[in-house]
């Protein structure tokens, strides 16, 4: 979870009654199952997309009963995606810790990601929410879905173009966050030119915190990162520091060629990344960030009561200043 006390003065007691009630939620007559969602639940994360979902709610609605449901939904819609994207990069580890794939094999993850997402929308039926706020969810989960398969299509293909990138970060990490926003802010019954301005604050945050995410691909180390250095280029899937070299560094050349290839070594992943730190790309890359964050200090409502403005603002200042 974020560690910021700032942050978790708002909404310590309602992550508190998400981690208890996933746990609860996730178990099932099938012994399997409940092992392995449990494993997926204590490997932990930020929590981000819930805690945003309850900092809007908190603008208008103070029944915690009222705003968990939907927040469990969230994370557990959260958890699946992670645990389809885990299968799909073949990814042995995650935040530090054998992902499910490594542990029970790729068709086992898959169905336990079916799993917490029919649990996820079981939590939204009993909860006889809005039309809008299942579209929302429905169709949030559509762009990730589309995100993911244009980020595949595109693997190892050095050819592309920024406006693509963002398109495709859009898809698959802001549209979620900004849903989160506007979630929270329909269930507290806000004002709609409230609810569109916290869907756009949350819609900024994203789009910096995928940004983030992926200089620190080339920039942390495997220790910060809780999974390998460098995954993404050793993958093929182009982030903005890459896109930026390709275009600025003299040995773009070398660079495209090095994108292109399927088994890359360690040699030339190592390459790959010293052509990227020779340019300005992580510089670039954080200006870009910095202006997204910028963007949802501004877009936040005057109407937003100065103790959850301050964890809004926090939120931002941990994006800006995050190393993992």
């Amino acid at each position: 979870m974020i560690k910021n006390s700032i942050f978790f003065g708002i909404v310590q007691n309602d992550l508190t009654a998400l981690e208890a009630e996933l746990l609860s939620i996730i178990h099932s007559p099938v012994h399997l199952i409940t092992e392995i969602s449990e494993h997926l639940v204590q490997a932990g994360g930020k929590r981000l997309r819930p805690a945003l979902y309850f900092l809007s709610a908190r603008c208008g609605c103070d029944d915690q009963a009222k705003l968990q449901p939907l927040a469990t939904a969230i994370e557990l819609i959260h958890m699946a995606t992670l645990v389809h994207d885990d299968v799909i990069d073949n990814a042995a580890t995650r935040r530090g810790i054998p992902t499910a794939n490594n542990k029970w094999g790729n068709q086992m993850s898959v169905l336990i990601g079916d799993y917490l997402f029919a649990k996820a929308f079981s939590i939204v039926a009993s909860s006889q929410v809005s039309g809008r706020v299942m579209q929302v969810l429905t169709e949030v989960i559509c762009s990730m879905s589309e995100g993911e398969i244009i980020q595949n299509q595109d693997i190892f293909n050095p050819e592309q173009h920024e406006m693509e990138y963002l398109s495709r970060i859009a898809k698959k990490t802001a549209d979620f966050i900004a849903a989160s926003c506007e979630l929270g802010a329909l269930t507290a019954g806000l004002p709609e030119a409230y609810v569109q301005a916290l869907r756009d604050y949350g819609y900024s945050i994203g789009m910096a915190f995928q940004i983030t995410d992926d200089i620190l691909d080339i920039t942390a180390s495997s220790e910060q990162l809780g999974k390998p250095a460098g995954n993404d280029l050793r993958q093929g899937i182009v982030t903005l520091p890459v896109l930026y070299a390709l275009k600025h560094s003299p040995a773009a050349a070398e660079l495209r060629t090095i994108v292109a290839t399927c088994n890359m070594t360690e040699a030339e992943l190592a390459r790959g990344l010293q052509i990227i730190h020779e340019t300005d790309a992580v510089e670039y890359s954080y200006k870009l960030v910095g202006e997204y964050l910028n963007r949802a200090r501004i877009l936040l409502p005057a109407a937003v009561p100065p103790d959850i403005r301050e964890a809004f603002l926090a939120v931002a200042e941990f994006i800006e200043m995050r190393n993992f």
